[in-house]
């Protein structure tokens, strides 16, 4: 019996919620901005775009294998590369021509010398220039009068290339008396002596003589 009533009861306050909704709607439309609204409501139209024929569709990426810890890493293999070939014929090998040798000829001997040919002659010994003629005359040094008041004195020693006509081309100083003093006394004396020249056979030649000077206080 109370079960019937409950139901009863819903059935009334839902035609009346029901009532009451269509109240409210009837005055909404009674309104005229509302209807104005509703009346300039553009619909909303939906258009399918087909897809772009040149655009490739998006192929997700392949997932990374997921590699453990101390597993090394796997190296997908590389595709081998075509091998290209070039078909051409090699080329033939080149031969140098064969040279004509000409033959020897047979190249006679020089003749040798007849035995009784003279043989050379030895060169004649060179005698040496000379520097003490009288009659040259040459002077003897003058001793420095600084050099004597100093009591400088020593031996000397002048090579002297004689000319063929018996005249002093160069003069060099040999060894020294230990006095450049000395030393100049003899070189300036020297350059102005005439010799002997040295003689090869009957001919005068130009060749090197010693000259020996002494400077002394005791004389």
């Amino acid at each position: 019996m109370k079960t019937g009533l409950a139901n009863n009861s819903r059935r009334t306050a839902l035609v009346a919620t029901l009532g009451l909704h269509a109240l409210l709607i009837a005055a909404l439309l009674s309104q005229a901005p509302v209807r104005s609204a509703i009346a300039t409501a553009v619909p909303i139209m939906v258009k399918l775009i087909p897809a772009d024929p040149l655009v490739a569709p998006q192929v997700p990426p392949k997932p990374l294998p997921v590699r453990r810890r101390g597993e090394p890493a796997q190296v997908p293999p590389l595709e081998p590369l075509p091998l290209v070939t070039n078909a051409t014929e090699a080329p033939a090998p080149m031969t140098a021509p064969a040279l004509a040798v000409p033959p020897r000829r047979s190249v006679d001997p020089a003749p040798r010398p007849a035995d009784s040919a003279p043989a050379p002659t030895a060169a004649a010994a060179i005698v040496a220039p000379r520097f003490d003629a009288a009659y040259l005359q040459n002077p003897a040094p003058v001793y420095p009068l600084i050099a004597r008041r100093m009591g400088e004195q020593g031996r000397v020693l002048l090579r002297v290339l004689v000319t063929a006509d018996g005249a002093a081309d160069r003069v060099e100083l040999r060894s020294t008396s230990g006095s450049e003093r000395l030393d100049r006394a003899a070189l300036d004396t020297v350059k102005r002596w005439r010799f002997v020249p040295a003689r090869q056979g009957d001919a005068p030649v130009a060749a090197w003589v010693l000259v020996p000077i002494s400077f002394s206080l005791e004389g």
